[in-house]
């Protein structure tokens, strides 16, 4: 793949992800506790599922918000290897990994075959 190829696709999904970092800054996730965040719901007035359903949600929100941040972070790094000409490079392996998985998945790291070896590890662990 074309660097200026990638480097547009990173930069793209960046600014993509970081716009949804900061529509979750409204709420306030990061900078109060889960009891300030349902602090407007009382513990008398409301029944217990709705204050279930507002942990549910918050715990949602973090964690999608920190899948963004794992992505970025990923995305950081395929921007180093670009700079550095390991960019499309398998970390695991050293072959060229396939444009078609790059254009797919700029910031991946691994080649398709050690990517599925990856997985199948991860679920004979988890």
């Amino acid at each position: 793949m074309n660097a200026d190829h990638a480097r547009r696709l990173l930069e793209d999904e960046r600014d993509r992800l970081e716009q949804v970092r900061h529509a979750f800054d409204d709420e306030h996730l990061t900078d109060e506790s889960e009891r300030e965040s349902v602090a407007e719901l009382s513990g008398v007035d409301q029944h217990q599922a709705d204050i279930g359903t507002e942990t549910f949600e918050r715990e949602k929100d973090l964690s999608i918000l920190e899948n963004v941040e794992a992505e970025l972070a990923d995305i950081e790094h395929a921007l180093e290897r670009l700079t550095h000409g390991a960019y499309g490079v398998c970390e695991a392996c050293g072959r060229p990994i396939d444009d078609e998985r790059l254009e797919a998945m700029p910031a991946t790291r691994l080649c398709l075959k050690d990517q599925s070896a990856a997985e199948r590890q991860a679920r004979a662990f988890g």
